[in-house]
């Protein structure tokens, strides 16, 4: 049997905006090859998304008041493990409108919406909606860092409204420096390798 090791490549420290990237030694099942966007980290944890895990649920089915808008005509995002039966909303800011009281920004360009104002779209030019979030106690997502089950990454507010999801974790890799582009290669089961 072969020990595997997490490949020593430069990460960020998680930060609000930064992406969080599993290391393919993570292969627990609600994280195996994910991508997230980290909402929140401060003292006390972490909240985030994961961006690639689409479901089948229209938004229609569970939020009809905001499937009208043609910013959020999609389907429902499985944004984690924690509450799923919960619902946020990231929004993409178009900075050259009046920005919504009901939102609050995660970077530049990026921002929560509150999904229980009205659908009000106005300074928003895309809008994604997630069924549940991934959440970390204080030090806990430090301990998976040490053990490197992710690697923490820049991203691009395009990561959120990826056309294809199902490839996302290889192409946020693979554009990375160094070594870690490599990463994107591993194989999905390395016995069969």
């Amino acid at each position: 049997m072969v020990t595997l090791h997490p490949l020593e490549v430069p990460s960020a420290q998680p930060k609000t905006g930064l992406l969080l990237v599993a290391s393919p030694l993570l292969s627990e099942s609600d994280f195996d090859r994910t991508v997230l966007l980290i909402l929140e980290h401060d003292e006390s944890g972490t909240f985030a998304v994961v961006l690639n895990r689409p479901s089948d649920v229209p938004i229609e089915s569970v939020l009809p008041e905001w499937s009208n808008d043609s910013v959020a005509r999609d389907i429902l995002y499985m944004g984690g493990p924690v509450a799923p039966d919960s619902a946020l909303g990231i929004g993409h800011l178009d900075r050259r409108t009046q920005v919504p009281d009901s939102v609050r920004s995660v970077t530049d360009e990026l921002c929560v919406v509150d999904l229980d104002d009205e659908p009000h779209m106005s300074g928003l030019s895309a809008i994604r909606i997630f069924s549940g979030y991934a959440g970390w106690e204080q030090g806990q997502l430090d301990d998976e860092l040490d053990e490197g089950a992710w690697y923490v990454l820049t991203g691009s507010p395009d990561d959120v409204f990826d056309p294809e999801p199902e490839t996302l974790w290889r192409r946020v890799l693979r554009r990375q420096p160094s070594d870690l582009a490599f990463v994107a290669t591993y194989p999905d089961d390395p016995a069969l390798n």
